[in-house]
């Protein structure tokens, strides 16, 4: 372990502060500046930032908006996150869950403040959740969690079946070989050249089933991770098993899917067709040959450094907008085989995925953080990639993240309604990891490393409000002193007291005795319609569509244009009603209502009067309320026993109302 640093070492000449010193963050102006009437739910949750790049502060925020618009509350079972805003066909009924991004949902939410979302994700997946129709690392991210958290309750109260979700993957492992398999699709990776040649290059949907880095990847740190716990858990049999599971699989992984030729890591083929045979290596680089640095399976050799020449490389996987996902001389690159009417479809034969540049970017990251062999990447490298990866966010001057992109224009492919602000991805944990540099630890220490270049860098950045380890942790960086007056170079903070300093960039560790986390609160939300038939039942005074009505209680709020989603009254200006029969006694003390509005057709009423039906007639609760627009209202009045609610409605004037969701509580 490196040697924790001394807070005297670290100390550098600080210039005095001059008067337009800003110290900290004024998170509140932040909030509403981003986030407009929805600023409540970010303020007290998220780590905040402000940088010199206008465009990766923007894209920061939006991701966090993003992760906001992604939680579905299920109710009882507590909150989700969804990879698609709206339903998809192969996702999981009636929850509208996908695993195969559970990743990065989990890096993303283990720096909110408010752990119930990702503790409650964490539990749905492992209570059943985890249908294994896609690969996934799940058991390396809850690792990579309790890296954050500290909390060793809810890292361990999966083990067993964290142990029994990695044997079922044995269907997928060839015995001989010692690797897993999978056919590309179920990797969420359709029309790869294993899939494509495998058919001849006549399609590449289906088949083309292979050993690929990604699986072999994914389950060498899984397998790394529950080791780990077994250890903690005191199950030595468990941790020597697992520990021994994945020191195999890196041995494979490094013997047989690392091709001298292309110096890169590869697919082999594992189900023969008229056009491939079983074993036969794939013939052209893809982006998927850098995970394995994503899980630090990869030594610490010049002899696999060399693989990343090809990622700045133009005529390999440097496209100008970002990373191909197979080199541009692949016989079949960029051709269009999917189509969904008009439009293209996804396919992996060359575009770019916010996906695997994510998964890229934290291998990167890793490689610089602590490889002595980087190849011939630089962190200017990398600060130029995540440039790059920010700038996908924007269409135009607005940010809306889409499925995949065009590697030479940046312009999105896909393009379908389900591809807007398309959650299978991270940012939030590159900024936080890569960029500040917060390198999460198992120990007692607090590592801060940001990879930020001497040149086209950062002038300045600070991010407050970060958890780790049960502390609330800050750290600025500030080239010349000018920005915060606090003299220059990057300086860390626990709880709001300065703990180490250095006058340039570079590694800073600190011993951090870590605290317990405040406890997790969580109301139940009794207006949840997860299954259309089921209870509670909702009617309205107009807009009657069965899927508008449901889509008001379907535990999902957002307000994007681009993403209709609630229910919508007509626009005749008469005061209009949205009720919910729960077909049984229920207590009743507060709803939550969250109104969309925009320029044009909706606006939030004028006035909101809640109602429940008691002794036979509808009752007015609690006081009339002015909602907002575009945010969350919330009215409380003494809890009651009651079967129904309802919503009265004074509609403005010339426009509708969209009933983003409502939600009701017992308290």
């Amino acid at each position: 372990m490196r040697k924790i640093l001394a807070l005297a070492l670290l100390l550098a000449t600080a210039a005095s502060p001059p008067p337009a010193a800003q110290p900290a963050l004024d998170t509140r102006a932040i909030a509403e500046t981003r986030y407009g009437n929805d600023a409540p739910w970010y303020e007290g949750r998220i780590p905040f930032l402000e940088t010199s790049d206008p465009k990766i502060d923007a894209v920061y925020y939006y991701r966090w908006g993003l992760f906001r618009a992604h939680q579905r509350d299920l109710g009882k079972q507590g909150y989700i996150t969804t990879e698609f805003a709206d339903d998809v066909g192969w996702q999981r009924e009636p929850f509208a869950s996908l695993n195969d991004a559970s990743g990065f949902h989990i890096a993303e939410g283990r720096w909110l403040n408010d752990r119930r979302f990702t503790d409650d994700y964490v539990n749905f997946m492992y209570e059943g959740g985890n249908d294994r129709h896609f690969t996934d690392h799940m058991a390396d991210s809850v690792w990579g969690r309790y890296l954050v958290d500290g909390d060793r309750e809810a890292l361990l109260r999966h083990l067993q079946t964290m142990r029994h979700v990695y044997r079922l993957w044995d269907e997928k492992f060839d015995f001989d070989k010692g690797l897993y398999f999978v056919e590309p699709l179920l990797d969420a990776t359709e029309y790869t050249v294993s899939s494509i040649d495998a058919s001849g290059g006549k399609d590449g949907f289906t088949g083309g089933d292979a050993f690929r880095p990604s699986v072999n990847s994914y389950m060498f740190a899984n397998a790394r991770a529950l080791s780990r716990m077994a250890e903690m858990a005191d199950d030595t049999a468990m941790a020597k098993e697992y520990a021994a599971r994945a020191d195999a699989l890196k041995a494979r992984v490094l013997a047989d899917l690392w091709n001298p030729q292309l110096e890169h890591f590869i697919d082999r083929h594992q189900k023969p067709t008229d056009f491939v045979k079983y074993w036969q290596p794939i013939r052209n680089r893809e982006l998927v040959g850098y995970l394995p640095w994503m899980f630090d399976l990869v030594p610490d050799d010049a002899k696999y450094a060399k693989a990343w020449a090809h990622l700045t490389n133009p005529q390999s996987l440097a496209g100008k907008a970002g990373m191909r996902t197979v080199e541009q001389n692949y016989e079949y690159y960029m051709r269009q085989y999917r189509y969904l009417g008009p439009d293209p479809e996804c396919q992996w034969n060359g575009p770019i995925w916010p996906y695997q540049t994510t998964q890229v970017l934290t291998g990167m990251a890793n490689l610089l953080d602590h490889y002595e062999e980087h190849g011939p990447v630089t962190r200017a490298d990398w600060m130029h990639m995540l440039r790059q990866y920010t700038q996908l966010h924007y269409q135009g001057d607005k940010l809306d993240l889409e499925e995949d992109y065009h590697p030479e224009t940046g312009r999105p492919i896909v393009g379908l309604d389900r591809s807007h602000h398309y959650f299978h991805s991270g940012y939030i944990d590159l900024i936080l990891t890569g960029l500040v540099g917060i390198r999460p630890r198992a120990d007692d220490v607090l590592e801060v490393n940001p990879l930020l270049p001497g040149k086209d860098g950062l002038d300045w950045f600070r991010v407050e409000r970060v958890p780790y380890h049960g502390h609330e942790v800050a750290v600025t960086w500030d080239a010349d002193g000018s920005r915060y007056g606090k003299g220059r170079g990057l300086a860390v903070f626990v709880d709001g007291a300065e703990v180490a300093r250095r006058a340039d960039l570079g590694r800073i560790e600190v011993p951090v005795a870590r605290k317990g986390n405040a406890a997790i609160v969580r109301e139940e939300n009794l207006a949840v319609q997860l299954v259309r038939s089921g209870w509670p039942r909702a009617s309205a005074s107009s807009g009657t569509d069965a899927e508008k009505l449901h889509d008001a209680v379907d535990g999902r709020a957002w307000f994007y244009p681009e993403l209709p989603n609630g229910w919508d009254s007509d626009a005749s200006g008469k005061p209009q009603w949205y009720a919910l029969d729960f077909g049984k006694a229920v207590t009743l003390g507060s709803a939550e209502l969250a109104f969309f509005a925009d320029a044009a057709r909706f606006a939030a009423p004028r006035k909101v009067t809640v109602e429940v039906w008691r002794d036979g007639r509808w009752q007015a609760v609690g006081t009339p309320v002015v909602p907002l627009a575009n945010g969350v209202t919330r009215v409380t009045w003494p809890a009651v026993e009651a079967e129904r609610l309802r919503v009265n409605m004074v509609p403005a004037k010339g426009r509708a109302i969209r009933l983003a969701e409502v939600k009701a509580f017992a308290k």
